[in-house]
């Protein structure tokens, strides 16, 4: 693949500080010399859950980029994960994966745990000796919230969780998941019937399933959980019982939209920085494809394109840095950083004809990786429904705006800068 910018592109410096940029030529630099070399390997075996690339992101502290240094974070904030996540994805979708995935949960914590609770649980995953899923998504109700089954029973100081859980990132990795379960009777209204649990993944009843690789992002694990009468103490329970759509609602928007919208963006690079260097490679008449101007008409569209949505990933996790009301252009950023990242994609494999059929060849792989953007944290058409919401004034809650102070509390050090 061809290599990156060492440098981030002029258009992004009104958002970046001198720390963002040392954090953007560190993951360039780790990503060269600890990623590259392991994702041929990883794309060779789909079945193998990569585990040593967790192990050193996590030396690094990385999946604690915006937890508070109190808890032995890095307290850099949205913009610096945006970083990680991004220069990962250029070189391995299937390891910025594996990083945003418990950053998810985190958020989680940051957000809707006490203090005694994130004291037991975040300098781990600061240390790098605990990783987290968020365990909402279930096999018959897919993303729809409302229609979750998994149920939780109180028994005296415990809580009894059955249910199953579907396509959860990190799933083989995390040693606890941030468990969604449904503690009201039916009927109750979603937005009070659901309570988050963190179960650790040792505990008697969750088991989880054999890692099946999925069309992308090998080596990333994406699996079932399955609870039988899984018993947590209350203490485990993360915001008020009957919070948990705030909860999963919260963590989706300021941390797992961005983060598509960053592994989305990565993978739009690699197809663009892919697909000029082969048609410069590529000799017809007396000079390369890339002299061709309806050739050089489609990668001006996919230049555009990726310019595009650079700006909205960037744009959208300063504002939330800044406490700033911005969820619909988070939303923004997930919904059109994957939907262009699709297209140049798309184009990309008809630019390279035949070629891109080659299984070996890296197009594929990132053809196959970015139809994994889609799905989570909200289809398309969810987030279009959301923005629709904006559009007409209606997106009365702004998650962004109302955890602003949990916000501020991990950005950046502005004498850091």
């Amino acid at each position: 693949m061809p290599a990156t910018p060492a440098t981030p592109p002029p258009a992004l410096r009104p958002y970046l500080t001198a720390r963002h940029e040392r954090l953007w030529a560190e993951a360039d630099v780790f990503a060269a010399e600890h990623i590259a070399p392991r994702a041929v390997r990883m794309e060779a075996a789909p079945g193998r859950v990569e585990r040593k690339v967790a192990d050193l992101m996590a030396a690094r502290q990385w999946f604690a980029i915006t937890v508070p240094s109190t808890f032995g974070g890095l307290a850099a904030g949205h913009v610096a994960k945006t970083v990680l996540i991004h220069r990962i994805a250029c070189v391995s979708a299937a390891a910025a994966a594996i990083l945003q995935a418990t950053q998810i949960p985190v958020g989680a914590l940051l957000n809707f745990a006490t203090v005694e609770q994130q004291a037991r649980w975040l300098p781990g995953v600061a240390d790098g000796s605990l990783l987290l899923s968020i365990a909402v998504t279930e096999p018959a109700a897919g993303g729809h919230i409302g229609g979750i089954a998994t149920t939780a029973e109180r028994t005296g100081n415990q809580w009894m969780i059955t249910g199953t859980k579907a396509h959860i990132g990190n799933s083989h990795l995390a040693g606890a998941h941030l468990v969604l379960a449904r503690t009201a009777e039916a009927g109750v209204r979603t937005s009070k019937a659901l309570t988050a649990f963190m179960v650790e993944s040792d505990r008697p009843g969750l088991t989880v399933a054999g890692h099946r690789p999925g069309l992308g992002l090998h080596g990333f694990s994406v699996g079932h959980l399955d609870l039988d009468h899984v018993r947590v103490p209350a203490e485990n329970i993360v915001g008020e019982i009957g919070q948990g759509l705030s909860v999963a609602q919260s963590s989706s928007i300021l941390y797992g939209r961005p983060n598509l919208a960053a592994v989305s963006l990565g993978i739009h690079e690699a197809v663009v920085a892919t697909t000029t260097a082969g048609l410069k490679a590529r000799h017809r008449y007396r000079g390369s494809l890339s002299d061709l101007p309806v050739l050089r008409d489609r990668i001006g569209d996919m230049e555009a394109r990726l310019r595009a949505g650079r700006i909205l990933a960037y744009q959208s996790v300063h504002l939330l840095d800044q406490g700033l009301s911005c969820d619909a252009d988070l939303i923004n950023a997930k919904y059109l950083g994957h939907q262009w990242a699709m297209k140049s994609a798309q184009d990309a494999m008809e630019l390279h004809g035949a070629q891109a059929l080659d299984r070996d060849y890296v197009l594929q792989r990132l053809w196959r990786d970015i139809q994994h953007t889609y799905p989570p944290a909200g289809t398309g058409e969810v987030q279009r429904i959301r923005l629709a919401d904006a559009a007409f004034e209606e997106d009365h809650i702004q998650w962004s705006e109302r955890l602003a102070a949990n916000i501020a509390r991990a950005q950046p050090d502005p004498t850091a800068a």
